[in-house]
């Protein structure tokens, strides 16, 4: 069993860096542009990377969630990686991106529940009848 949660467990490890490297950016940003805590208006510089980094944050509990579903029910070979775009031009494309890979996840689990269910529940496999036909 613990070898089928290695690549999820990776993936969430290597997020969870990725979330201490984007409060770390913060951390020293505040220090570069001299806006000390609790004050998270400053140089607009500052603003973007505090903004990109809570943008982050607050998707974080959902991308978790979603990965752990779709990786425990679906595959857990397929999984996407996302980079936080800091400029104010491409700030919406990396929104828009987040939204498309969670919105994905989010359906790839839901499907994997769903065909447990059915496979558990009324002995019907959708993934055991699309094997067949291909």
């Amino acid at each position: 069993m613990a070898r089928d949660l290695v690549l999820l467990a990776a993936v969430t490890l290597l997020s969870a860096f990725q979330q201490s490297h984007f409060a770390w950016l913060v951390g020293r940003s505040r220090i570069k542009h001299k806006v000390m805590p609790p004050a998270v208006t400053g140089a607009p510089e500052f603003e973007r990377t505090f903004r990109a980094q809570q943008n982050c944050a607050e998707f974080y509990p959902i991308f978790l969630t979603a990965l752990w579903i779709a990786g425990w029910f679906f595959n857990q070979g397929k999984h996407f990686f996302f980079d936080v775009f800091l400029s104010p031009s491409s700030r919406l494309t990396g929104f828009y991106l987040n939204l498309v890979v969670l919105t994905c996840l989010v359906a790839l689990g839901g499907a994997g529940i769903f065909n447990s269910f059915l496979d558990e529940y009324l002995d019907f496999s959708i993934g055991k009848k699309l094997r067949r036909l291909f």
